[in-house]
């Protein structure tokens, strides 16, 4: 099976914009055949002298070597060139793929006269395989010889698995009269539930923010970005989202939240991660449908994720959404086993859509199959479950599950 390049379409709007230049981030690619032939599969990030950086990473006990690595130097400095590799994810590969991940850091500091600290690696790919860190090694050269500013487009491309397209988001906006830029990347289609899957997203602005609000605005809009999304339930050993701020378009450094600048930041930053989070859901490894699930009414959000992710993660809702069944009793299971203490069934309240399916914890008296089985039948739908006890409320993004699923990772590796 070829990885890249699945034949099933994204569900809904999956189109790439116009990536706009972030001024202060080069980047540049190269075919290095870690794994695939006749396509990009290394990628370099060149970033600014003086930019600072933020990352969040798997909380996978068994997350891969260059995670490690990219801790390690996060915590020294802020790093001037990212490194990616695809189809290879260096995890499950012990002492020997450690070695490896500092290995290409420090072939690449040697290329660009920094230090090995200034520089964070990540992979993605295949787990339990060691790097074949000569020709990743030797794509390094060429990678930086075709380093330029408008080249998200490559970059978003040479990270992909199983994604079936590049994933970008980009805005532009003014503040104080200076024109600031917001592009970023993600990848990944299985292996998907983030908890900061298999994930990997750079996003990167030219506005000027001090590094500790970087990483604040960071863990802010992953919360509801990509730690709000699953596709199957599985955490991957790799997930990894770098915020980048070069302050390269001018003005002078936002350094609290009091910072009227700050709002507005926040606000272009949700909207562009929550973009890349759910274009991976749509392209979710066989998915013919996108959901949303919105639990409200709860005591706090912890319960409402929970509920929201138990309908999410349940094979039987998926299976019975691929197939375009109504089968909502399934879906009341999954709120039910949820673990959230002292629930009163009897104030539960589910609709698909606008067609109220259960009232008061029962079937809606109006309810007709026809009217679940149309809304089942739509590439795009909203599971809404209002808990009647509280005013908190979450969101969560998924797909169905089919038949190409299984099909898709009974086959990843040959």
């Amino acid at each position: 099976m070829i990885l890249f390049g699945r034949l099933k379409m994204a569900v809904g709007d999956v189109t790439m914009p116009q990536m706009h230049v972030v001024k202060g981030v080069k980047i540049g690619s190269a075919e290095a055949y870690v794994r695939y032939q006749n396509r990009r599969d290394l990628v370099i990030f060149e970033l600014a002298e003086g930019s600072h950086v933020a990352g969040v990473f798997t909380q996978n006990a068994f997350c891969a070597a260059p995670v490690h690595v990219c801790k390690a130097h996060l915590q020294v400095t802020n790093p001037r060139y990212l490194v990616i590799n695809t189809g290879n994810a260096n995890a499950g590969t012990g002492k020997v793929g450690l070695a490896n991940a500092e290995a290409t850091c420090i072939k690449l500091a040697e290329l660009t006269n920094i230090s090995q600290n200034e520089i964070l690696p990540f992979s993605t790919g295949v787990i339990g395989e060691q790097l074949p860190i000569e020709r990743l090694t030797a794509g390094l050269q060429p990678a930086l010889d075709s380093l330029k500013e408008d080249a998200w487009l490559d970059a978003a491309t040479g990270i992909m698995t199983t994604d079936t397209l590049p994933k970008g988001a980009s805005e532009q906006f003014e503040i104080d009269g200076i024109t600031y830029t917001m592009t970023g990347i993600s990848k990944g289609a299985g292996m998907i539930r983030p908890n900061m899957a298999t994930m990997l997203s750079y996003v990167a602005t030219d506005a000027p923010i001090s590094r500790e609000l970087v990483q604040l605005l960071l863990k802010e809009t992953v919360n509801v970005s990509f730690n709000r999304i699953t596709v199957d339930g599985d955490t991957s050993t790799n997930d990894s989202c770098i915020l980048i701020a070069t302050g390269q378009a001018g003005g002078i450094e936002i350094s609290s939240i009091d910072d009227s600048r700050y709002a507005v930041i926040l606000d272009v930053l949700t909207r562009v991660m929550t973009r890349l989070a759910q274009l991976i859901i749509r392209d979710g490894e066989g998915a013919t449908k996108f959901i949303t699930i919105t639990v409200e009414g709860g005591l706090n959000t912890q319960e409402c994720c929970d509920i929201a992710y138990s309908i999410a993660h349940s094979p039987l809702v998926k299976t019975a959404i691929f197939a375009s069944d109504p089968n909502w009793g399934r879906i009341l299971a999954a709120i039910g086993y949820a673990g959230v203490k002292n629930l009163d069934v009897e104030k539960i309240q589910v609709w698909l859509d606008d067609v109220q399916i259960c009232k008061d914890g029962g079937a809606a008296a109006d309810y007709i199959e026809e009217a679940g089985a149309r809304v089942m039948s739509q590439a795009e739908m909203l599971i809404r479950v209002n808990l009647g006890r509280g005013d908190a409320k979450d969101t969560v993004y998924t797909c169905d599950l089919s038949y190409d699923y299984v099909k898709i990772n009974a086959d990843y590796r040959s």
